[in-house]
């Protein structure tokens, strides 16, 4: 499989494009993190997690994110690493702090600045999909 310019997958031996449109993942995160936003302030009003409660915001002001990305991914490469870096961000960042709360321990040392660290790099990666000079389709 290849991906071609009009980001789908196409299947190398066929040319024929595959089903899944790489820009309805980042939609669909989008809302998977809108609902995760929702389940952790559920928790923090629920109970006494002392993470949750920075948890929620952090994946809300993420969700309409990874909306807008599903857009600008078609236009700008730079915007697939952006969106590649803030998913991993969220992920180690998020995780750390709510394996904090669930489990009383942190994923590793190190995995909430390393998710912090990747948030920085994916909207800066955003933010350069503005700047011809990032737009990898050349």
């Amino acid at each position: 499989m290849a991906l071609n310019g009009d980001t789908h997958l196409r299947d190398t031996n066929s040319g024929t494009p595959h089903r899944h449109d790489l820009n309805r993942t980042f939609a669909g995160l989008g809302g998977l993190i809108g609902a995760a936003g929702i389940a952790a302030y559920a928790a923090a009003a629920h109970s006494a997690s002392p993470h949750m409660a920075t948890i929620a915001p952090i994946l809300f002001i993420h969700a309409p994110a990874f909306l807008a990305l599903a857009v600008l991914a078609k236009i700008s490469r730079a915007a697939y690493g952006g969106g590649l870096a803030l998913l991993l961000g969220l992920l180690l960042f998020i995780g750390d702090l709510a394996s904090r709360d669930i489990t009383g321990d942190r994923l590793f040392p190190g995995a909430a600045p390393a998710g912090g660290t990747l948030l920085i790099l994916g909207w800066l990666l955003v933010a350069a999909t503005a700047f011809r000079t990032f737009d990898f389709r050349k």
